[in-house]
């Protein structure tokens, strides 16, 4: 007899989420390693001047966040991706976002 196949569940939602936050956490050690070492990057980023860039990085970061899982949540809605490479990718951009993030190393890759 054939038993039942077990429903295929759709991660693509799921995924959309996992990475895009990934994505969003490493366009934030990005741009603070930037507004670090670039005085002119850093006055761009300057959107109100008591907080300093740092304003302008986390609005930046949470909007590039937002926009990537707007656009994968809408184009994996109904799919079933690889997990494997999301779970390398987000991995990879979760310690990537750490270290630009982590100021000893920060000083270390501007020469400090």
């Amino acid at each position: 007899m054939n038993s039942p196949q077990p429903a295929l569940i759709l991660n693509g939602p799921g995924a959309a989420a996992i990475l895009s936050s990934a994505i969003g956490c490493c366009v934030l050690g990005v741009l603070t390693l930037a507004g670090d070492a670039f005085p002119t990057i850093a006055t761009t980023l300057n959107f109100w001047k008591p907080t300093g860039p740092l304003s302008g990085v986390t609005d930046l970061a949470i909007i590039v966040w937002l926009l990537v899982w707007f656009v994968l949540a809408r184009a994996w809605a109904r799919r079933t991706v690889h997990w494997g490479a999301v779970k390398v990718a987000s991995i990879a951009m979760f310690v990537a976002a750490l270290l630009l993030t982590f100021p000893p190393f920060m000083d270390l890759l501007q020469g400090k």
